[in-house]
């Protein structure tokens, strides 16, 4: 198997089979793997404090623990599906 080093010894591929076969014989460095790994700033995020009805945190609670999800990530996910409908609704 050859191992990839640089971005750059990866081809641009015509369809997704040629880069099927071309990933059977290659892989990335560990060097180069190291490097993709994204490192969260700790400025990427911001904590807030909501305060919430218990009954109400409770059915988010209830939600996300059927879904298989952290109640947070849900409530973030909803907040940022929300604010894409509010843009898109202003831009009309």
């Amino acid at each position: 198997m050859k191992s990839i080093s640089s971005w750059s010894d990866i081809p641009d591929f015509q369809s997704e089979e040629e880069e099927a076969l071309f990933w059977i014989g290659h892989e990335l460095s560990p060097e180069l793997m190291k490097a993709s790994e994204h490192v969260p700033d700790s400025r990427e995020s911001t904590t807030i404090t909501l305060r919430f009805d218990p009954r109400m945190l409770s059915r988010i609670k209830r939600i996300a623990r059927e879904r298989f999800l952290n109640y947070q990530s849900m409530m973030k996910q909803w907040l940022a599906e929300r604010l894409e409908n509010e843009q898109r609704g202003n831009d009309r």
